[in-house]
């Protein structure tokens, strides 16, 4: 058996990764995090150990798991790219999803519509392997053993459930926007609503929404996104990734002003809208149904809640060389990597 490192610098990685530790431990492997910036101080359910910089180096892993958008190159063992979230188009290819930064050797894509980018990437690149596995992530989504899902819909007591999630990324935010309409939705009561936020978005945001909680609504904690996701029916947001995560459940998505809505959704602009669009997504259209079961089995066809297990054998057909021989890293990763020990104060000798 070996030693494994997880890597998170933000909260919304916890979950990301918790799968794996999962998996790993079950393997029978020794499983270690290293948490920077935001992550510090998450807590898990798995066995793992809290390790440091200087432990992580110590450590030699045979394999890092990043969902983040950098790694630590002085780490020794294979550096895997999870990703932090699907490809919402927030941002133009270069600078978005699709992004090489010269600095994993693996990448594990969530299915086709990554996979095949990705691969195109990989070959003219050639500094990096690609291996379709699923995300970890969703792997509680499929198979649910806690049953936190069902402890968040109980207080429902048989109405609808509705999620409302929504980005950081203030331009693109829906939360500022919709806050009376929820709230005017919530003290209807026919519906029981799940209300939550990305761990990024301002305080006051959180404290108004916090206070919508009561006999008709709950606030969920990130910790506890992926029970909320199979709890509700129907998901409230706007350019968030969740809108991806949730619809891979074939269940139905309103979005508020998505940068790039799509025929699988029903978007949105003028929140006095919001009662008709939740009317359209609790009775969906058959084409309206078609085209999200086609976007789902685009973005992650796999619904066996395995993912994990696929990413720890991705990584050890890397580890044992059965993905071919990579090319030397291109100057811009070393001069990152150069970068990243000044962040770090780290200047000693790799792992």
């Amino acid at each position: 058996m070996a030693d494994y490192l997880l890597f998170a610098t933000e909260r919304y990685a916890l979950p990301i990764l918790q799968p794996l530790a999962w998996a790993l431990h079950g393997a029978g492997h020794s499983v270690h995090a290293w948490l920077e910036g935001a992550a510090a101080g998450g807590t898990w359910q798995a066995p793992v150990q809290a390790v440091g910089m200087r432990e992580a180096v110590q450590l030699k892993p045979r394999a890092v798991f990043s969902a983040a958008n950098w790694v630590p190159p002085f780490v020794a063992g294979a550096k895997v790219q999870l990703f932090h979230g699907f490809n919402v188009e927030k941002r133009g290819d270069a600078r978005g999803h699709f992004r090489v930064r010269g600095m994993f050797d693996l990448y594990c894509t969530q299915g086709p519509a990554t996979t095949a980018p990705f691969q195109a990437l990989a070959a003219s690149q050639g500094h990096f392997a690609v291996v379709e596995t699923g995300w970890p992530k969703l792997d509680p989504l499929f198979r649910d053993d806690t049953g936190e899902d069902l402890l968040l819909k109980a207080p429902a007591g048989g109405r609808p459930v509705v999620l409302f999630g929504s980005t950081f990324t203030e331009r693109l935010s829906a939360a500022p926007w919709l806050l009376d309409a929820i709230a005017a939705e919530i003290a209807r009561g026919d519906r029981y609503w799940l209300l939550t936020l990305h761990p990024k978005c301002a305080p006051e945001l959180f404290e108004r929404y916090r206070a919508l909680a009561g006999p008709h609504a709950a606030f969920v904690e990130t910790e506890q996104l992926v029970a909320a996701q199979r709890a509700a029916d129907v998901l409230v947001s706007d350019t968030s990734s969740i809108v991806s995560e949730f619809l891979v459940q074939y269940k139905p998505v309103v979005t508020f002003r998505n940068r790039a809505p799509k025929p699988h959704m029903l978007d949105f602009s003028d929140p006095a809208q919001l009662p008709a669009m939740l009317a359209q997504a609790f009775a969906p259209s058959p084409e309206l149904q078609g085209e999200i079961v086609r976007y789902a089995d685009s973005i992650h066809p796999y619904r066996d809640g395995r993912s994990s297990e696929r990413v720890l054998a991705a990584a050890e057909d890397f580890c044992a060389g059965r993905l071919g021989v990579l090319c030397r890293k291109p100057l811009a990763a070393r001069l990152r990597a150069l970068q990243i020990r000044g962040r770090l104060g780290y200047w000693g000798l790799p792992g």
